[in-house]
């Protein structure tokens, strides 16, 4: 049985090395950003071409770097570049080009009224998940190509299931939507080639290709739209559950609500087939104190360790100790990136 002393060490090294794709994920306030940034810091040292983005609203990657970075492209460092993901601009941009594709086809009354509706789902609910959903997907499937290396400093961990699950229910979503008009039975019998499980990515054998043929222009444009969106979240997902691809890589600290989120969500990505690769145990306090106060907590880190170990079973670990300071500017992060590479036993 699996110890809190005894465990397989995550080779954080070997990941840097052998994927293109690591999502940073756990609760919040337990260190992700820095590790995340510590991994994106170490892999451009070694090297490689590293984009970091953060799918947290509650950006922490500005403030970890001790510089400004927003929602554009930044260089921090020879070969790593930052991205933090604005929610509402990402929604601004996806209604805007939703708006430019209406303005084609309705009559300037019939914009007005869509125009209002699209004001209003501004602040509709999942409107930023979506529009983060499609972002992220272009990151993977189009910018990936650009870079040795993607580093997504993902949201607390349920906004994170709630983006891998987003293809298959916006798939059900829009089917359903044109099921209820007898007028699109057309148009939904092409778009029921957008399930994930029917979804291909390669034109010369798409199934769709000659069934649109009857369409009207509107639909026909409508159909390519929603045809070329669902492919891109296939592709997407593809990717995020290829295990010589991406790895998902959890932070906790050793503490009892921690310990339980991260079970959860274990579980959850593997039911998603996303590959889970192991777990940060991040700020573990030191063997030995002369304070009864430290010593009292890591008697009580010790038995968390003890439940950690039962809850995540045979899933490789990398333990971090507690830093004597916070962790703030590229000198502070490579530093700590030089533990991840010390050997856990």
């Amino acid at each position: 049985m699996t110890n809190a002393r005894t465990f397989n060490t995550l080779d954080l090294d070997a990941l840097l090395a052998s994927r293109a794709l690591l999502m940073v994920g756990g609760k919040g306030g337990v260190g992700k950003t820095t590790t995340a940034s510590a991994l994106a810091v170490r892999a451009a040292d070694q090297g490689s071409k590293v984009l970091l983005v953060s799918t947290d609203p509650a950006h922490s990657l500005a403030d970890a770097f001790n510089r400004p970075i927003g929602n554009q492209p930044t260089v921090l460092s020879p070969g790593l570049t930052a991205l933090e993901l604005d929610p509402d601009d990402e929604v601004e941009a996806y209604l805007e080009r939703v708006s430019a594709q209406m303005r084609r086809f309705a009559t300037p009354d019939q914009f007005r009224e869509l125009d209002k509706q699209l004001r209003l789902s501004r602040q509709s609910p999942g409107a930023q998940e979506a529009a983060l959903l499609e972002r992220i997907s272009r990151l993977i499937d189009e910018d990936s190509h650009d870079y040795d290396l993607l580093i997504f400093d993902t949201a607390p961990t349920g906004h994170t299931l709630r983006l891998l699950s987003l293809p298959e229910v916006m798939a059900a979503w829009t089917q359903g939507l044109l099921r209820h008009s007898e007028k699109a039975r057309k148009l939904g019998q092409v778009l029921g080639h957008l399930t994930p499980e029917k979804s291909i990515d390669s034109p010369l054998q798409d199934p769709t290709e000659h069934a649109t043929s009857g369409l009207d222009p509107r639909s026909q444009e409508v159909a390519d739209t929603l045809m070329a969106r669902q492919r891109l979240f296939n592709r997407a997902r593809r990717q995020l559950s290829n295990p010589s691809h991406t790895a998902f890589i959890f932070v906790l600290t050793p503490e009892r609500l921690a310990i339980l989120e991260t079970r959860r969500a274990v579980a959850s990505l593997r039911e998603h087939g996303i590959p889970v690769a192991g777990a940060v145990v991040n700020r573990v306090l030191p063997e030995t104190t002369d304070s009864a106060f430290f010593a009292a907590r890591h008697a009580r880190q010790q038995r968390h360790m003890e439940e950690l170990a039962s809850a995540l079973g045979a899933l490789p670990r990398k333990v971090m100790p507690l830093q004597q300071d916070d962790i703030q500017g590229l000198d502070a992060i490579r530093q700590f990136a030089k533990l991840l590479k010390n050997t856990n036993h």
